[in-house]
């Protein structure tokens, strides 16, 4: 057996099989946080949400899934046909192919490779094509309408993301996951980690992942005053369950990248405790827990005010901490607490 996977054959089911495992981790991690997110605001607002199918609610998802499978396709009579089935599937599955650099323990990657955070920065920038081949492809002004609200503001808010994340390029010296994970370990736990260093460029990072992904108080793509689904609102059935499952996928692949980022990844918080992968997946769940709390406390942004933030506030601020943190890591300011390449990490 153990000669078999060193064929190509045997290579092949490997790649498969691990391609399989992390697909299954994300889909059914999308079951829990479609279910946890609507507890949550339940709780905000003193009810009792889900609690009918499966113990405790937990089924809901599941039954709402299989609802919207069962149900029938409908394609208005003006549309692109091919493009507007095309746009869901293209928003689906790029929110999963992201996740092929993402670790998740030390090694347990789908692709290690050296460029990741240009890879996924590649792959979430691509996202916005769904969008807008959703909103044009309906043949009708408000979900193109929609999809050009959305294009302007994914594209606004990953100019500050990629500017952030330059500057924990800069003090890791590599764009590998795992080596920017590997920076932050060290004998202090928690007190290692870049969240220290780093510390303003963790709420613009968390502000921006919710204007990136849709969501409240910047969901304005998909309801303002209308009140409709924006670029969604001729899809229904398998269509419109994959854009939204693209959407919170999405969202579940910000919460790891703030994890990794900032939080330490797999490491242990506390010295002593061994790291591992329940510490990434409790991040993950953390960071979730508060998306969803901010969708059921915040009020809605007014489009103008998403961009004036966007433009005139986040993007200045995280170019001039780019500035900063490069002449800090040159000059090993503050005992090379911006530059973990120098001393050692």
């Amino acid at each position: 057996m153990a000669e078999f996977f060193n064929t190509p054959g045997g290579i092949a089911v490997l790649i498969l099989a691990q391609v399989l495992a992390v697909v299954a981790f994300v889909m059914i991690s999308l079951l829990f946080l479609v279910y946890g997110d609507r507890k949550i605001w339940a709780a905000v607002q003193m009810r009792r949400g889900p609690n009918v199918v499966g113990v405790y609610g937990l089924l809901q998802s599941v039954a709402d899934a299989l609802k919207y499978v069962v149900k029938e396709v409908v394609i208005p009579a003006g549309a692109d046909r091919s493009v507007f089935i095309l746009a869901p599937l293209t928003s689906f599955v790029l929110a999963m192919i992201a996740w092929a650099v993402i670790p998740f323990n030390d090694g347990w990657v789908l692709s290690n490779i050296n460029v990741a955070i240009l890879y996924v920065f590649a792959v979430s920038s691509l996202e916005v094509y769904g969008v807008i081949m959703g909103g044009w492809a309906s043949n009708s002004k408000y979900p193109f309408l929609g999809s050009l609200r959305s294009a302007a503001q994914m594209i606004s808010y990953e100019v500050s993301i990629g500017l952030i994340i330059v500057g924990v390029i800069i003090s890791t010296g590599s764009m590998n996951f795992g080596d920017i994970v590997r920076a932050q370990d060290g004998n202090l736990g928690l007190f290692n980690w870049y969240w220290i260093p780093h510390f303003p460029m963790i709420f613009l990072f968390f502000i921006s992942a919710l204007a990136e992904t849709n969501r409240p108080p910047f969901d304005l793509p998909e309801a303002e005053s209308e009140l409709v689904a924006g670029y969604q609102v001729e899809y229904s059935s398998t269509m419109f369950l994959l854009f939204m499952a693209g959407e919170y996928i999405a969202i579940f692949l910000m919460c790891a990248l703030m994890s990794l980022l900032f939080f330490g990844g797999w490491l242990s918080p506390i010295p002593g405790l061994p790291d591992g992968v329940l510490w990434m997946v409790g991040k993950m769940a953390f960071f979730f827990f508060l998306f969803a709390m901010v969708k059921a406390i915040t009020p809605r942004y007014r489009y103008d005010q998403l961009m004036r933030l966007g433009w005139k506030v986040f993007l200045p601020f995280s170019l001039g901490w780019v500035v900063f943190v490069s002449f800090a890591a040159k000059f090993e300011w503050f005992g090379g607490l911006f530059a973990r390449w120098a001393v050692g990490g």
